[in-house]
């Protein structure tokens, strides 16, 4: 690793320590777009009032749509999973501990993930609702 010039952490040189510090360029600059995006749809273009059940239900008949929605669900728990992982790396002295604590970051990003793309993919409005 090679001194960053900016502080912190040394910026990786190579394997998989540098692809992560990649991806949290691209995804936090990706979620930064796609956030500002959902939020100017949500709060600035409609009502808050407007937002309930068949506003989703309109919005998530367009698959395009729910490809947004789940982009940034999955680039969000990604990109928080790296920074977590990061952070365990650097905070969590013992082994065991820490391969236990990386278990569990692991675990629950996967059910976050199945669980948030689960909804997302499989939604269906009830007729006539």
């Amino acid at each position: 690793m090679e001194p960053s010039s900016a502080g912190g952490r040394p910026r990786p040189t190579g394997g998989l320590e540098l692809y992560a510090w990649l991806f949290m360029r691209v995804s936090g600059a990706l979620l930064l777009l796609l956030a500002l995006g959902h939020l100017a749809l949500m709060h600035l273009i409609n009502n808050v009032e407007a937002i309930n059940f068949a506003f989703v239900a309109e919005r998530w008949a367009n698959p395009l749509w729910r490809l947004y929605d789940w982009f940034l669900l999955a680039l969000a728990l990604v990109h928080g999973f790296n920074g977590v992982r990061v952070m365990v790396d650097d905070y969590v002295r013992s082994p065991g501990l820490r391969v236990l604590s990386l278990v569990g970051v692991y675990g629950l990003t996967l059910f976050f993930l199945v669980a948030g793309s689960f909804v997302i993919l499989t939604f269906q409005p009830m007729a006539g609702g």
